[in-house]
């Protein structure tokens, strides 16, 4: 556990991921929907997400060749995942506007 501890939250392997599943609206939660449908949009690409945090100034990265595990089409359309820095190095927000991952699951869909 001290191992985990020393990680910083600037790691990139502790940024937070949104697949695309999360904000599609002809999703169900048990299919992986994670916000209200009437906030959510209609077959997001992991690149529109990557697009929409990049304009909003987060420090983002695509990951193509990674599939969100429930998504049983095993299409290209629905590869990628996007991993997002919310916490600088010391811990603090990167945008105070976003300090969780519904947050911004939100705004990226408006």
């Amino acid at each position: 556990m001290a191992c985990a501890a020393a990680r910083s939250p600037a790691d990139q392997d502790r940024f937070i991921c949104i697949y695309p599943a999360y904000l599609n609206n002809k999703k169900t939660i048990a299919e992986g929907r994670r916000i209200p449908i009437s906030k959510a949009v209609e077959n997001p690409t992991a690149i529109e997400i990557q697009d929409v945090c990049l304009a909003v100034g987060l420090n983002v990265f695509l990951e193509k060749n990674k599939m969100y595990s429930r998504e049983w089409n095993r299409d290209v359309q629905y590869k990628g995942r996007v991993r997002v820095q919310l916490k600088q190095e010391d811990g603090s927000l990167c945008l105070v506007q976003f300090p969780s991952h519904y947050t911004l699951s939100v705004t990226s869909c408006s």
